[in-house]
This record gives C-alpha cells, structure tokens and sequence, in this order.
C-alpha cells in the first residue's frame, strides 16, 4: 500500500499509541525516510519539521517507542503506530503522554496527570554536550 506522502507536502501525521493500555501518546510527523526507517529498524522514527532533520524519538531520553502496528487511514495520509514504549514517559516536558492537559469551554488548560519523569536529569546530558 502507497502511504499519499504528496498530500500535505511531503509528511503524514503519525499518531502514537500505547498497544496495551490504548492511551495517544504523542503526535508527530514522518516523510518517505522516516517511515521507511520506522519499518526497518521497528523503532519510531520521526521527521522534526523544526529542525529539518529526522529523528529517532528516544535517541537522548533512552525512551524508544517500539513497535507493535502499523495502520493507516483510509485516504492514506495518516498513520497509526501502536507501540510499546520504552520507558516512564514520552513527553520532553516529563509526562507519560503528551496530552497531559484538558482544555475547559473556556480554553483554559490544567494539567490533568502526573510527572513520570524528571525531564532536567534525562535531559541534561544533551545540553551540557
């Protein structure tokens, strides 16, 4: 099956997805490499649309997201990657999930889980370098 990479310029969102407990993890991007290394080597692997540059997702935390599944939609443009992750938390900011934050009808946010992880001592190895 062709994934339409052309659709949204040359990237296809990719929802990450706990396979045991079914909780969205994060969501990110990939282009033809990213996905074609995600497939190769069953470890997530991202486009960062910031940076320019793929990135494998635990690469500085140790948090890899291995995986399970692989879905696609049925316009093919988007993905769904049931993983099984590796470690306490995906979130940079030290969260299980990155959708750590309910929105209220006033669009405020609160912060509606825990801290699984200190992100300033897995982190800190990549700013002192």
């Amino acid at each position: 099956m062709e994934i339409d990479f052309q659709k949204a310029g040359g990237l296809v969102p990719a929802i990450i997805q706990d396979q045991r407990t079914g909780d969205v993890l994060m969501l990110g991007f990939m282009n033809p490499e990213a996905f074609a290394q995600t497939q190769r080597t069953g470890e997530v692997v991202f486009f960062s649309r910031s940076r320019n540059e793929l990135w494998k997702k635990g690469e500085t935390s140790g948090h890899v997201l291995k995986v399970l599944e692989l879905r696609v939609d049925c316009d093919a443009d988007a993905l769904l990657v049931r993983v099984e992750p590796m470690g306490p938390g995906v979130c940079h900011e030290g969260y299980r999930s990155c959708f750590f934050r309910e929105l209220d009808p006033e669009g405020s946010g609160r912060i509606v889980a825990e801290r699984a992880f200190a992100p300033e001592k897995v982190y800190a190895k990549e700013k002192s370098q």
